[in-house]
C-alpha cells in the first residue's frame, strides 16, 4: 500500500484509518483533515456519532434536533463545525467546493435560526484529533491510514457513520476494495 505521493496530506483530505487499528478512539474512522502544516495537524472523526443532541449542550442552538459527533479524543469540551455551502462565514475555511470548517459562530446561528444555512448542511464535532509535529507522517508512513483525496463533498457527508468507512475505501477501488470487506475482527474470517 505505500505510496510516496501518498504521504503529503493536505486540509481537505480524509484519512481513512486501516482496518485493524487497535487504538479504540480511531477504529474504523474516517478524519476529515482540516489543517497540516509543520506544527502539526488538526481534523475531525466524521464518522462517530455520540449520544449527544447539539441543544443539550448548547442552549443557543435548542431549537436544533442534531445528533453531534466526536471529533476526536482532544480537548472533548470543545465544539467544532464543518458545512456545507456556497460561500462560507466570517473565517471560515475552505477544505473543498461548498465544504467549510469553522468561522464566525455567531453567524452561524443566526443563519441557523433565520433558516438561511440549512441545518442539514451542518455538523458539529465535540473534540478534534491532532497530531504533532510529523507525528501523522509517520503514522501514515507506518500505514495506520489511508489518504482519501478529492472525495469529500455532500454525497460523502451523507452516507451513515456505519457506511462511510466502507464505502469510502470500495470507491477507491483496487486493493482498497478488498480492505473494505476486512471483518472488524479478523478471527470471525
Amino acid at each position: 500500500m505505500s505510496n510516496n505521493k501518498l504521504h503529503n496530506p493536505k486540509a481537505g483530505d480524509l484519512l481513512i484509518s486501516e482496518p485493524f487499528l487497535q487504538d479504540e478512539n480511531f477504529v474504523r474512522s474516517v478524519v476529515l483533515l482540516c489543517e497540516h502544516n509543520e506544527e502539526g495537524s488538526f481534523g475531525l472523526i466524521i464518522n462517530k456519532p455520540s449520544i449527544l443532541k447539539l441543544g443539550e449542550l448548547v442552549e443557543v442552538l435548542d431549537f436544533l434536533d442534531k445528533e453531534v459527533f466526536v471529533g476526536g479524543p482532544v480537548e472533548q469540551n470543545t465544539l467544532h463545525f464543518i458545512f456545507t455551502g456556497e460561500s462560507g462565514l466570517e473565517g471560515s475555511i475552505s477544505l473543498g467546493e461548498n465544504i467549510w470548517w469553522g468561522g464566525d459562530y455567531d453567524s452561524l446561528v443566526d443563519n441557523l435560526k433565520l433558516g438561511l444555512i440549512d441545518q442539514e448542511s451542518v455538523r458539529f464535532f465535540l473534540g478534534y484529533s491532532g497530531w504533532g509535529s510529523k507525528q501523522l507522517e509517520d503514522e501514515l508512513a507506518d500505514e495506520t491510514w489511508i489518504i482519501c483525496r478529492d472525495k469529500l463533498d455532500e454525497q460523502t457527508l451523507n452516507f451513515t457513520p456505519e457506511e462511510l468507512w466502507k464505502n469510502l475505501l470500495k470507491n477507491m477501488g483496487g486493493e482498497f476494495k478488498v480492505i473494505a470487506n476486512y471483518p472488524l475482527d479478523p478471527r470471525l474470517n
